[in-house]
């Protein structure tokens, strides 16, 4: 942040969104599944390219000049657009054609909609690069945030000259005529049969049908556009997305193309159009022509946003496949042996061994083939959807409205909002992410308090000249700060668990600790931070964090812990007899001599009960008062959706239908605290989860599947246990 005068004399702050000569440049592909397309299509120059405002049309983007022309120039801009000359004959008359009047009509809807919509100009010359690749097609895999994301990608990618894209549809019910209008745009569904469980007859001829429609559209090199997500359930891989990916990955097993070039991406708004979807929306009446007109309508009445798109680099399936075939994730252990003993204290814990992976059985029904494939295409999914999210940039709303939620609930003057504001900015990009905003630093405040102005009370303080920024204490309140607010657990994950592991470290010792003790007196011990790291990971999907599925369990905790030291939260230290020293993990029963009665003669001994162990010491960072506590709270929502998932294990009757069970969760979860909206997302995150631990078992049964609690935790000691486990990372 800097300060400039201006010639009346007014100072100014002003911050620069970008540490060093450029912002970061986001979006480079996993060099761990994919080396070879790390250098592809990139170069270093790319980073200083700069942005622009994909919705802003001047006569500078046409071939004409004049008065008339900037009046008109959208029009002539859009019939300007080039088709590419490689895709199918009848493509133009059946598709181009509405598409340049819907491309129009779209432009003048986007400008209504939002302040800007900024494309990075050096992913998009990635992009562009790679759709030159002779006889390789583009499939797109997105985010999800609202249902005008398909509109506004295709709007997108068409007006960028990558051609006519395919977007498929998800579960979302259409009416015959909006579903009969949006095919003539290009979009692609499902058909109905194939969601309402049909015989095997029927979905094997359906299947084929649209396989081979998908082999066609990528044959002809035409961009597909799949969504991994489907609103509102933020961070996971949806069903439908796992059918188009297996489609996908079939037509190249096949042989059918030589290969597929993926692009992740990641849409980021300040005010997502049409609000927060809301929990009673789904499984409605289908979506009809009246109601896409009437959201529209709302959605013109809302205070304008920006919104930014940003394009990951585009990296080979081939490859991809290739890395991950080799070793499947069955090697590992599963999630039951690892944590239930922990848990239940039955045997000692399995955490003191290398945990690279943990693998998730497939269903037992299938043949080795399709375990296989399915394996590889949640991977595939999950790993897509994490570079997405971490190619996403974070809108000055999110930084607002977290700010509002984790640090200043009660409220805060406008002065130390601004502070915290360029505080969190920092932390983000000294994080390599991005924000979707520049300029100066009170208008940017005064944009996001403006588009949060529902859900907040601003007391204008005279004598004091400063506004005191008060959130609503509703649920309503804080379920919409929480949901503006999403995108910043994914740029803190992993010192968000670290922070969480060094919290249960301390509960654990706050017994034998006196009045006296300071946390700066108080020592760590790597070996225990490094285990409760790991249990969090555990407990947790690693997609709800927005961390890669690919990378071992034991270097992603160790990554954590050198991610606390690089904040300022942990300091190496050595041990000294006079600190406390939290070391409570078990050792293995063994004989240790005393220091006195040991033989140093021998230089060359590397036992490992002579090696010094490694110890940390808590500290506050400079220009970071409070950040420890503000980690913890932003996995605070996770934690105790799943402790409470946990209390509700008792209440319904089993077995029971999965469907029936998340309800009645959801309902238990709305009626245990009043002011805490319950989120979908994070209660099938935990039913996940109890799935995989042995918590919950699935039995057959001729009408379905059911779920029923596993003997190990029909005993309300263990599920005691269990929340326990749960509650050490988050108990005040």
């Amino acid at each position: 942040m800097k300060n400039w005068v201006c010639d009346s004399g007014q100072k100014l702050e002003v911050f620069i969104p970008f540490l060093g000569k450029y912002r970061p440049f986001l979006g480079r592909c996993c060099q761990t599944c994919t080396p070879k397309s790390w250098d592809g299509f990139y170069h270093k120059h790319l980073s200083s390219l700069g942005f622009r405002n994909a919705i802003r049309v001047t006569e500078e983007d046409t071939r004409y000049r004049g008065w008339l022309v900037r009046r008109i120039c959208g029009f002539l801009a859009v019939w300007d657009w080039k088709v590419p000359v490689d895709i199918p004959r009848d493509l133009p008359d059946r598709i181009c054609c509405s598409r340049r009047l819907c491309n129009w009509a779209l432009l003048k809807l986007l400008n209504r909609l939002f302040l800007g919509v900024q494309l990075h100009r050096g992913q998009l010359e990635m992009v562009l690069r790679a759709a030159r690749t002779p006889n390789v097609p583009l499939v797109f895999l997105s985010t999800h945030k609202s249902h005008l994301d398909g509109l506004l990608l295709t709007f997108l990618l068409f007006s960028q000259g990558l051609g006519v894209p395919r977007v498929t549809v998800g579960s979302q019910a259409c009416s015959p005529r909006l579903r009969a209008l949006l095919a003539r745009l290009g979009a692609i569904f499902l058909p109905s049969r194939m969601e309402q469980a049909p015989s095997d007859q029927e979905e094997g001829l359906l299947g084929a049908v649209l396989a081979t429609y998908v082999e066609e559209v990528l044959r002809s090199r035409q961009p597909l556009l799949i969504f991994l997500e489907e609103p509102p359930l933020a961070l996971h891989l949806s069903a439908p997305a796992q059918q188009w990916l297996a489609m996908v990955y079939r037509a190249v097993r096949d042989g059918a193309i030589p290969d597929v070039l993926l692009v992740p991406v990641g849409i980021a708004y300040d005010v997502i159009p049409g609000g927060s979807q809301q929990e009673g929306a789904r499984g409605a009446q289908p979506l009809g022509l009246g109601a896409c007109l009437w959201a529209a309508c709302g959605t013109l009445r809302q205070n304008r946003g920006c919104a930014r798109v940003d394009f990951a680099q585009p990296f080979s399936l081939q490859e991809f496949v290739a890395k991950n075939l080799v070793g499947r994730s069955c090697g590992g252990k599963r999630l039951e042996e690892l944590l239930l003993p922990t848990i239940l204290g039955t045997c000692p814990s399995q955490l003191d061994a290398k945990v690279t992976e943990v693998w998730s059985p497939g269903p037992t029904s299938a043949t080795g083939v399709e375990v296989e494939e399915e394996i590889l295409v949640t991977k595939l999914g999950l790993h897509s959807l994490s570079d997405g999210v971490a190619c996403s940039a974070v809108m000055a709303v999110g930084i607002t409205a977290a700010l509002l939620l984790h640090k200043h609930r009660e409220g805060v003057f406008l002065s130390r909002l601004m502070r915290d504001f360029a505080w969190l900015l920092e932390e983000i990009l000294l994080r390599q992410r991005d924000v979707g905003f520049s300029g100066q630093l009170h208008a940017l405040v005064q944009h996001s308090l403006t588009l949060l102005r529902a859900r907040l009370t601003l007391y204008h303080l005279a004598p004091i000249g400063d506004v005191l920024v008060v959130p609503e204490a509703s649920a309503v309140a804080l379920r919409e700060l929480r949901y503006h607010s999403a995108d910043i657990l994914p740029v803190f994950a992993s010192e968000a668990v670290g922070a969480c592991a060094i919290h249960a470290l301390l509960m654990e010792m706050l017994p034998f600790l006196g009045v006296t003790v300071g946390p700066s007196s108080i020592v760590l011990s790597q070996d225990e931070l490094h285990r409760k790291t790991l249990e969090l990971l555990l407990l947790l999907p690693l997609n709800l964090l927005g961390l890669q599925p690919c990378q071992p369990l034991d270097c992603l905790s160790q990554d954590i812990v050198d991610k606390l030291l690089l904040c300022g939260l942990l300091e190496a230290e050595e041990l000294e007899s006079e600190r406390w020293v939290c070391d409570l993990a078990p050792r293995p029963s063994c004989s240790r001599r005393p220091l006195a009665g040991m033989d140093f003669t021998d230089s060359d001994s590397d036992s490992q009960d002579e090696v010094p162990k490694r110890c940390f010491k808590l500290s506050e960072p400079q220009g970071s008062p409070g950040l420890l506590l503000f980690l913890c709270r932003l996995l605070r929502p996770v934690l105790r959706t799943y402790a409470r998932a946990v209390a509700f294990l008792d209440r319904p009757s089993w077995p029971q239908p999965e469907p029936a069970y998340v309800e009645a969760l959801l309902q238990f979860l709305s009626e245990e605290d009043a002011f805490e909206h319950p989120d979908r997302s994070l209660a099938l995150s935990s039913l996940q989860t109890f799935k995989e631990m042995g918590v919950l078992e699935e039995v057959r049964a001729p009408a379905g599947p059911l779920l029923r609690l596993a003997r190990p935790f029909q005993s309300s000691a263990s599920r005691g246990k269990l929340e326990a486990f749960i509650q050490q990372f988050t108990r005040p």
